[in-house]
């Protein structure tokens, strides 16, 4: 007897990081949520491919994830859920000084309030189960601490104690949770680098490149399929770089 198809939920999936984990994920037969905020042409298109290419289910959301109303729109369709993978996220970079409460608050919004609302929706329907998976997408930010991206940084290094905070909740439920910490990873997030800074940056790496999309969304699958007892750690990948 053939096992049953899991379902999986991954937050900024039109792009980067996301989209290569909603590849992988249905490559390996899961049955999809994918999220976006903004590029929700470009979401229909990639669920269109995968459904066809993989013969899975794949429904697309336009949410904002950093929106509590939006995020429980999203989780109304949503009745049972195997994996949840926060990979949503923004970046501000500047001085602090410059900053303003606004843009303060939204970033917090997207990479760490986010995290509450879809774990508060998900685990519930894991319960049910007594099993699933909470993968946070964070980075090596979060415990290095980065200047010029104060708000970045703060925001990934409590992804990383929610984690760890809530696996330690959650794993008497059989419920895992872990981080994935990329480095510096070929996205549209580094765009706001220039040529001269990012070969610098890479020059600073000891495996001599950026990582891609695709490293990082095995890592990920990896850690849906991970043995019960890996649960609460941040796990780096960096080419050796912190």
């Amino acid at each position: 007897m053939s096992n049953p198809t899991k379902n999986a939920l991954i937050t900024g999936a039109s792009r980067g990081i996301g989209k290569a984990t909603a590849i992988a994920f249905a490559k390996a037969g899961y049955d999809l949520y994918l999220t976006c905020e903004k590029s929700i042409d470009a979401l229909y298109e990639l669920a269109r491919q995968l459904e066809k290419e993989y013969n899975i289910t794949c429904t697309a959301v336009q949410a904002d994830m950093g929106d509590f109303s939006d995020v429980k729109e999203l989780f109304a369709n949503i009745e049972e859920l195997d994996v949840l993978v926060n990979n949503a996220g923004i970046c501000h970079s500047g001085l602090l000084n410059d900053m303003t409460v606004e843009q303060w608050h939204r970033v917090m919004a997207v990479n760490l309030d986010s995290c509450f609302y879809t774990c508060h929706a998900a685990i519930p329907l894991m319960l049910k189960k007594h099993s699933g998976k909470i993968i946070n997408v964070s980075s090596v930010w979060g415990t290095q601490g980065a200047s010029m991206e104060v708000a970045y940084s703060a925001s990934k290094g409590a992804v990383n104690t929610f984690t760890k905070a809530l696996a330690k909740e959650l794993a008497p439920s059989n419920i895992q949770v872990n981080a994935v910490a990329p480095g510096v990873i070929d996205t549209d997030m580094n765009a706001c680098y220039t040529q001269e800074e990012m070969s610098a940056l890479i020059d600073e790496i000891p495996a001599g490149r950026m990582g891609t999309p695709e490293e990082v969304a095995a890592l990920i699958l990896q850690m849906a399929t991970a043995p019960a007892y890996l649960t609460g750690q941040i796990v780096t990948m960096d080419g050796g770089w912190c």
